[in-house]
Formats: C-alpha cells, sequence, structure tokens
C-alpha cells in the first residue's frame, strides 16, 4: 500500500546562484588546507565565515575559534592563526606580528577591494563615508583600515538626511559588500543629492554574489507562498535575501538555519516555496532542507537560475601546493 498517496503536491524553486560565494569557498578552503599542512590546532579569529555548521564542522577537524589573539597559548604560536572572510582592522595583523604570530588572511579579495577604495578616498584627502550596518566585523575591518576619525557609519537613508560632514566638498564613500543593492541605492542618492562633489568608489562596492543572489531570489519569488533562505540570523547577505524576497512578492519569507527548526505548522498549506541560501551557507544544508519538504510534499524542483558564477580566488600563497580533494570539502558541498 502507497502510503505516500495523499502528499500535497509542492513546486519548489530553487534559486541560483545560491550559497557559497568565492571568498568564503576560498576562506573555508583556507583552514581546511592550513589544517593538512601544519596540523590541528589551527586558531581561527572570529567565525571564518557566518555559519554555526561551518564553524562546529571545522571545530571537528581541529580549528579553535578565538575572539582576540591573546587567547592562543604561548605553546601554541608557532600554530597558524587564520583570519576571517570579513577583513580585519590594521591593529590585528600588526598585534600578529608584535606576538610573533604565523598568521594567514583569508580575507576575501572582494573586502580587500573595498578596503583598497576607502584608504584611496582618504589619501586625496577625502572624508570617508561607509555605508553598512554598525557593529558588522565587514564594517569593523574597513573602518580599521583608516586612522580614527576619518570615517563615518551611514546606516540608513535617515542617516544621510541628518549626516553633518565637516567639508561637505571632500567626500567620498564605499559600502559594506554585502548590502542590498536598492537599499544602498536610496542612501547614496540622498547622499549624492546632499552632497554633489561626493566621490563613488572607482568600481562597485557591493560584490557580485551579493547582487546575483538576490536577482536570482528577485526573479523567483512572485507567486511563492513562502519563501525559505538558508543561512545564519548574523549573516548580513542572508538577511537581505529574506527582504529582498517578500519586497519581489513572495507571500512569507523566512531564514532557516537548518531543517530541524523549519516549524511545520508555520509552513502550513504551501504549493510553491522558493529557497536560496545565503553566501555562507552550505549546500549540504540546501540538500537536508529539500529532503525535509520531499518527506511532507509530493515535492517537484524547478531550477531558478539567473547568471552562472565562475569567479575562483586562489588561496594564500603557502597553501597552494596542498592538495584539495572533493573528500576535503565534501560535508559542506555534498
Amino acid at each position: 500500500m502507497n502510503m505516500h498517496i495523499d502528499r500535497p503536491s509542492l513546486t519548489i524553486r530553487l534559486c541560483g546562484p545560491r550559497g557559497f560565494c568565492a571568498g568564503v569557498d576560498r576562506a573555508i578552503q583556507i583552514v581546511v588546507l592550513a589544517l593538512k599542512r601544519y596540523g590541528a590546532p589551527v586558531y581561527v579569529r572570529h567565525e571564518i565565515v557566518h555559519n554555526r555548521y561551518v564553524v562546529e564542522g571545522l571545530e571537528a577537524k581541529g580549528a579553535i575559534f578565538v575572539e582576540e589573539l591573546d587567547e592562543i597559548p604561548v605553546e601554541h604560536r608557532q600554530q597558524p592563526v587564520v583570519f576571517s572572510a570579513h577583513g580585519v582592522p590594521k591593529s590585528v595583523p600588526e598585534d600578529a606580528e608584535t606576538r610573533n604570530l604565523f598568521y594567514l588572511d583569508a580575507t576575501c579579495p572582494l573586502v580587500s577591494k573595498v578596503h583598497k577604495q576607502a584608504m584611496r578616498h582618504e589619501r586625496l584627502g577625502r572624508h570617508v563615508i561607509l555605508i553598512g550596518h554598525a557593529g558588522h566585523p565587514e564594517v569593523v575591518g574597513t573602518m580599521g583600515q583608516l586612522p580614527p576619525g576619518t570615517v563615518s557609519l551611514v546606516e540608513t537613508i535617515e542617516d544621510a538626511e541628518n549626516y553633518q560632514p565637516l567639508d561637505p566638498d571632500n567626500l567620498g564613500f564605499v559600502t559594506q559588500t554585502t548590502l542590498s543593492v536598492d537599499d544602498t541605492a536610496g542612501v547614496i542618492a540622498k547622499l549624492q543629492e546632499r552632497f554633489p562633489n561626493l566621490t563613488a568608489p572607482s568600481a562597485d562596492s557591493i560584490c557580485y554574489a551579493t547582487t546575483n543572489r538576490q536577482e536570482a531570489v528577485k526573479q523567483a519569488a512572485p507567486g511563492c507562498d513562502l519563501f525559505i533562505v538558508v543561512g545564519a540570523p548574523n549573516s548580513s547577505n542572508s538577511k537581505r535575501l529574506v527582504e529582498v524576497a517578500l519586497r519581489a512578492g513572495a507571500t512569507r519569507s523566512m531564514l532557516v538555519q537548518r531543517a530541524s527548526e523549519i516549524d511545520w505548522d508555520y509552513v502550513g498549506e504551501i504549493g510553491t516555496l522558493g529557497i536560496s541560501a545565503g553566501a555562507s551557507a552550505p549546500e549540504v544544508i540546501v540538500d537536508e532542507i529539500i529532503e525535509a519538504f520531499r518527506t511532507r510534499f509530493d515535492a517537484r524542483v524547478e531550477l531558478a537560475i539567473t547568471t552562472e558564477e565562475n569567479e575562483h580566488f586562489l588561496v594564500n600563497r603557502e597553501l597552494r601546493d596542498v592538495e584539495l580533494t572533493r573528500d576535503d570539502m565534501a560535508w559542506v558541498n555534498g
């Protein structure tokens, strides 16, 4: 007798691109390769990327996460410490050098690019406006590239309305890489209206992966009864995807870390489900969530792909000759 006869049918629109971007992929690879080359423990300052599953998976392999460098015991000073993909203030590598620590910087190259753009504004005598979220590690890192007092953080259109610079004619802006394109457009427009001489960065700060994931969600969201974004509550780009899905026409949208936390009563009776994943969310968890829906629904997966990504960022020179196999990354990539 077929037990599944009464499962309601469900169309799952699976967005692409989704999940790991090149910067996150590289950062995780750096920790995995460092463990292969130098053995455990490998220290990591802050969460390497904003994802609990990734952090716990690396801990299981021998990584030790610390908030600050003074937590590394003297007897482990020869072991590598990895700086997270979000970037660090200049004071951190300086501190590492003072302590004679061996560090590997896993800052995403696109974040480093924003650092360089901010430094260029400052070098050319402009006061830097950073559009971003207070306290986010990427914002802390970008502000920490420049001397104190040379950067002002603007979070909202209201902030842009109220901002009072010392010299309104010498301003340059950069943005956090993981914001929503639509939100920053409003803030930038307000700043440009108030300060006609405001200089934009030489290249767009919002990274390709943020833009691509948002674009795919925008296309897939209309007509979805529910839109699930796989990601962590402290992941800026994942939270933006939830907002983008709602604005683009999904009836409801939610952020989910693992299948086990889905409230099935809240899901209720749905006919069309959208799924995407933030840039630090492993594909393994996307699979796990699709499986959870398959056990309750007669589900058909449609791919909603807007573009192909083939960016690849090289790992640090010290690690390039260590072999990385599929098995090394299967715990996140499936």
